[in-house]
Formats: C-alpha cells, structure tokens, sequence
C-alpha cells in the first residue's frame, strides 16, 4: 500500500518506458472496442463478415449474408480467430472487434520500433503516442476496419528498412511479413508504396551488401505468403478470385486526380492533427540533414503514399488513415524538440480542451442518465426519439476512475519534452473512454441496427422460405444476418423472383414501391432517430 501511495505521490514518469507506455497504450486500445452493437457503415460491415466466416466455415475469403465480399481476408481470419478464442465471453461482435484492439497494437508496437530505428531509445515512445493522438484515427481504431492492418504493416515495414543495413535477417524477416500482412489485409493499392520504397531504404542503408541480403529476404517471404493464399482461391474457386482481382485493379487504372489530392491535402490540417504541425517543425529544423535516412525514409514515404491515394481512392477517411503513420515518425523529433513557449501552448491547450470536454461529457451523462438538466435531457430524447436513459454502475465507476486519472496526470507531469505530448494523447483517451461509457447508450442507440433487424424478425414467420430484397446495403444485409440469422436474397435475380417475401428500403416512394405483381405491404419501420431511411416488408 505504502509503494502504491508513494507512486500517487510521484507522479507518472517521463519518458515513458517499459510498463508503463505498454499500459498507456493499453488503455488507448482498449477503450471504445467494448459495450456496443456493430454500428452504422464499415464496423457492421466487417463484423457481418468475419461473423459469416466463423458460422459458415467459409474460410478462403471473406463474404457477407452469403454473397461474396470482395475484400483481402486477413482481417476476418483475426477477427474469426479472436472471435472463436472470446465469443464465450464477449457478445459475438465485440469477440470479433477484438482483431482490431490486435492490428492497433501492432501498429503501435511497430511504431515504437520504427522510432526507435530511426531517432535513437530516448525518442521511440514519441512515435506511437503520435499515431494514437492523431484525430483522425481514434474511432476508426476501435471500429472493425481492416485498414488498421496496413498502419501495423507500414510501421513494422518502416522499422524494418531503417534497419536492413545492420539486422539483415530479422530486418527481412520483418519486412516480408509487413508486405504478406498489407496485400492481405488491406489490397494491392496499399501495398505498392510500402514495395516501391524499398530502394531508397537500400541506398540509405549503412551496409549495402546486407541490405541486398535482407530485401531478398524479405522480397521472398512476402511472395511466398501472398501467391499462396492467392493461387489457393484461383484454384479452388476462380470466380470469386477474379471478382476480387477486378475490385483491386479498377481503381488503379483511374487517372491521377488533382481534385482527389487536394481533397485528401484539406483533410489533414484535423485529420492528422498534431502530427501534421509537428512533422512540418521537424523539417524545418533538420532542413539542412533532410537527405539523411531519419528525415528522407519518412517524407519518401509519405510521398508515396499520397500518390496512390490520389490515384486509387475518393478522398475519405479511411484511406487517409495510410498517411499516418509516416507523419507520426516524421513528428518525432519536432515534437521532443519545440521550443519553450511552444511547448507551454501545446500543453495547456490539451489540458484546458480536454478537461471542459470531460465535464461536458459529464454533464451530458447526468442529462441523459439523472434528466438534469432538464433541457438538455429533451434535447437528447428528441435526437433520439424513443431514448431512456438509465444509470449504470459499472459504467459510473470506469467513468470516475477515468476522470480520477486524468486529474492525476495533469497534477503529477513533470516537466518533460513528453508532457504536452502525453497530456495530448491520454487526455483525447480519457475523453473517448468517458464518450465510449457515460454517453455510450445514446450513441449505440441511434447507429445500430439492432432494433429495427428486430422488428423485421419478428414480422418474417418461421415457415417464410427465402426472403429477397432490394435496395439493401452491405451494412444492412450484414446486420440482417448477425442480428436475425436472415440472408436475403437479390430480388432481380431468378432465385430472388421465386420468394414470396421481400425486404425493401430508401428514401423516395420509388425505391419503396412493391415489386411488379401482386404484393401487401405487411409492415414498415425505421432506425430510431433516422426518418429518412425507411424499411417494408412485402408479402406474395
């Protein structure tokens, strides 16, 4: 007792090291993968498929409510794997959204490596406390997303190609993983920058001769992993083999475009928030060493990877994730090197922004959970038609404990080149750990689809037979499947035609009109909170 009252007494300790960081990022991992239903777009969406994958044995490639699902299958054989290993004591989809928690730690975990290869010991916490404070990447970290396997690969590649010239095998050996893992997991577009890279890390290298050694390795073990699994779905089944090939290509063959590349620049000054300010700091100040491996592998890289988003993807937060990574470790050093003034600004500017919007949180939760204040709680129930908000102990305790440490850290930081830093990067954790818990109920119940899949089952009779739709989405074909064990089947084609039930939804009288023939509307319905988008049932 007495050791733990000296530790609240001194405080955390800068730099953080050993245990300590791995418990800081612990608590970045974990907070928000738990309590909640997979909700609207990409989460139900890949939770729909690793779930197909682990019911329905379909293990060669991913699909979801029975139709193929033309997406790389690393990230549903994890999420599979880890819903196998938990299901028994997780609800399904948090089992499942526990791949996710894996690839972050990864990603992490290759960062701090990556750093460490790069600026020396003292610097290597920075990188990853970088990447986890970035705003972008805080939800779609906790969300199932696939994309999080490419920043696992990209800081694991990285790392490894500071360091083919000096460890040439486990320098190969890690680069050859980090190319299996990306084509696997994330596609062909995110791959290419992380293999068109590797010269310029042959020619940084300190020893060229074992830098050839390494990238032969390394160049061999990636093809190995990936023309397996690749020439094992060509051959076992080549439709869905092409379908996937086709879906990877289409957007390489695109054109350049300008438009998309400014759109993904607009994105950045937030997105990469404060890893972009930084990384411009760090130029500036090592501008006259910026052709040296810390300074060029990075910006080379970030650079590579810009233009392929420019080429393969609309400008959307997903694939922006990519350029994380790279501007973290280009950070590193700005950030452990700003200047007095600076240094003060960036740290009370995390600390006042992150404590009002814990009490904000806190407020919002006595609306929600106590009905004071009285305005603010008809506010949250008009958002949320249908919302009653109760008070939950257990997420009370997480939500104080929370609050309780982020008050410790403010008063117990020493001064430190890390203090702004970690004030940033665990005060936008406590924050989300406080959203993820206190407020979690009003959000799960507004972006699942939990109670409108519900009404629907409840509506189908037992002896339905098949049940076609039109117009549904992956993420509510996913969600019909998970919550309701139904896999409907496309209304245009000549399966489809033979149901005597068909499920179908939009906006526009249009798109919810009967099909051709003689069809009774049975029943209609929506997500609570979305009067736009509608669902019908109709009956042969």
């Amino acid at each position: 007792m007495s050791e733990f009252g000296t530790l609240l007494r001194r405080g955390i300790r800068l730099p953080p090291a050993g245990w300590l960081l791995a418990a800081m990022l612990a608590f970045y991992v974990l907070a928000g993968l738990f309590g909640r239903d997979p909700w609207k777009g990409e989460d139900a969406v890949h939770i729909g498929a690793a779930w197909h994958m682990l019911n329905h044995g379909d293990w060669l490639a991913p699909a979801i409510a029975g139709r193929p699902f033309h997406e790389p299958p690393l990230y549903y054989w994890t999420a599979a794997l880890t819903g196998k290993l938990f299901g028994w004591l997780l609800p399904m989809h948090e089992a499942l959204r526990l791949a996710s928690g894996l690839w972050v730690t990864l990603a992490l975990t290759g960062l701090y490596y990556a750093g460490r290869e790069l600026y020396g010991q003292d610097s290597a916490a920075a990188s990853p406390l970088l990447l986890a404070g970035s705003v972008g990447l805080l939800i779609h970290a906790h969300d199932a997303q696939p994309m999080l396997i490419a920043l696992a690969a990209y800081g694991g590649g990285i790392g490894a190609l500071a360091a083919l010239g000096r460890k040439p095998r486990l320098a190969g050996l890690y680069y050859g993983l980090s190319l299996a893992a990306c084509f696997l997991g994330a596609g062909i577009a995110p791959f290419l920058p992380l293999l068109a890279i590797a010269p310029l890390a042959w020619w940084l290298a300190e020893d060229r001769r074992k830098a050839t050694i390494a990238l032969g390795i390394g160049l061999s073990l990636g093809a190995l992993l990936t023309l397996t699994w690749s020439l094992l779905l060509l051959n076992l089944e080549p439709a869905r083999f092409h379908g996937w090939l086709y879906a990877e290509l289409a957007p390489l063959r695109t054109p350049f475009s300008w438009l998309g590349a400014g759109k993904f620049l607009a994105m950045l000054p937030w997105f990469a928030f404060p890893a972009l300010p930084l990384a411009a700091w760090t130029l500036w100040t090592r501008r006259k060493s910026w052709r040296e491996a810390p300074q060029l592998l990075p910006l080379a890289f970030l650079l590579l990877v810009f233009l392929m988003l420019a080429l393969a993807y609309r400008p959307r937060e997903i694939p922006a994730l990519l350029m994380l990574p790279a501007l973290a470790l280009l950070a590193t050093p700005g950030a452990l090197t700003l200047r007095r003034g600076a240094a003060s600004a960036f740290d009370w500017f995390a600390m006042t922004t992150f404590s009002f919007f814990v009490l904000v949180t806190w407020v919002a939760w006595s609306a929600m959970a106590l009905g004071w204040p009285a305005k603010l709680a008809q506010r949250a129930v008009v958002l949320r038609p249908g919302f009653v908000g109760e008070l939950d102990v257990v997420d009370l305790v997480v939500g104080l404990l929370a609050t309780l440490w982020w008050v410790w850290l403010i008063a117990t930081a020493p001064r430190s080149p890390y203090r702004s830093l970690t004030h940033w990067t665990l005060g936008f954790t406590t924050l989300w750990m406080l959203a993820t818990t206190l407020i979690l109920p009003w959000f799960d119940y507004g972006k699942s689809y939990r109670p409108v899949i519900q009404a629907i089952a409840q509506v189908l009779p037992s002896d339905r037979g098949c049940v076609a739709e039109r117009g549904l989405t992956d993420t509510q074909r996913a969600s019909l499947a998970y919550f309701a064990g139904i896999e409907p089947l496309d209304a245009e084609t000549a399966a489809g035609r033979q149901c005597n039930w068909v499920i179908v939804t939009g906006d526009t009288k249009p798109e919810l009109a009967a099909p051709p023939g003689r069809w009774t509307r049975v029943w209609e319905g929506n997500r609570p909170g979305d009067r736009k988008e509608k669902f019908r049932i109709y009956r042969r």
